[in-house]
């Protein structure tokens, strides 16, 4: 097995306990709605810390909270099939498909999210870090670079540069993550690419020409990579899943217990759903 010598820290965590949620594919809205409502919950203190593992049905994009949605090609998204939503967190587009969705939900006195953005984000990248060993990825974490920092980027792809912190391999982003902080509380999700051409995400954004799509294709595809990339063969999202429970668990000393939404996280999802992400008030605020 693949080991990180810089993985060493979780052993000084004290050991917890939170609830693993594994969800299968659904539409984009519900997703976003789902984190939405888990967050709520945690903020009423009525939901324990969540790791929520899901998936995409159809492949939706997504935006940042402040990304302009004239970036979207809104004629090729519906010649494609494919869905839009706005996200709840900061950075850029992502095209949600062939992929393992993870989000981390909690208290902001949880200790391993504790402190503010990067330093928190830079403690679960090492859980993120060992999922991605286990798998037999030779992932390298990287440093704080300063400038714009954690998930702000000035194009319009989130896979196109890796932020402070965020993981590559051999120089290639490979996790694309953002995290939003309400009211004590913390919601960080981020999307590991599993299989397919990691620039599809072209094919639905505006450039001022085809020429300059074409030419942020190829910069996509050098700098961002999925796990059958790296590997040679593809991983299921099951076996990609049971890696992120077991890289948590063995990082941030954190036993899981398999859930369900509560009733309650539900009722709140489908609100949501319906004041917020299923809306375009919401998807075209920016």
């Amino acid at each position: 097995m693949l080991t990180h010598p810089s993985l060493l820290s979780g052993q000084a965590l004290p050991s917890a306990q939170w609830r693993l949620l594994r969800h299968p594919a659904e539409p984009g809205a519900w997703n976003m709605a789902v984190d939405a409502a888990i967050l709520e919950n945690v903020i009423a203190g009525q939901s324990p810390p969540t790791l929520r593992l899901y998936d995409w049905n159809p492949a939706c994009l997504s935006l940042g909270l402040a990304q302009l949605f004239a970036d979207v090609d809104e004629e090729a998204l519906t010649a494609h099939g494919w869905h839009v939503v706005r996200r709840p967190t900061g950075g850029r587009a992502i095209l949600h498909t062939d992929e393992l969705t993870y989000s981390v939900i909690g208290p902001s006195d949880e200790p391993r999210l504790l402190g503010g953005v990067l330093e928190s984000y830079k403690r679960l990248s090492e859980g993120l870090m060992q999922s991605l060993l286990l798998l037999g990825l030779p992932v390298e974490r990287q440093p704080m670079r300063g400038g714009n920092g954690f998930g702000a980027l000035d194009n319009p792809v989130c896979f196109e540069v890796p932020s402070d912190y965020e993981i590559t391999l051999k120089g290639k982003k490979i996790v694309g993550s953002a995290q939003a902080r309400r009211k004590g509380s913390v919601l960080q999700h981020g999307s590991l690419p599993l299989f397919g051409d990691i620039a599809r995400i072209t094919e639905v954004l505006r450039y001022p020409s085809e020429e300059s799509r074409q030419e942020a294709a190829g910069r996509v595809r050098a700098r961002a990579a999925t796990v059958e990339a790296g590997l040679g063969r593809r991983v299921t999202w099951e076996e990609a899943g049971d890696a992120f429970v077991r890289g948590f668990n063995e990082t941030l000393n954190i036993e899981f217990v398999e859930g369900e939404l509560s009733e309650d996280e539900r009722m709140a999802a489908e609100r949501w759903m319906a004041e917020r992400y299923a809306g375009a008030a919401w998807t075209q605020r920016a």
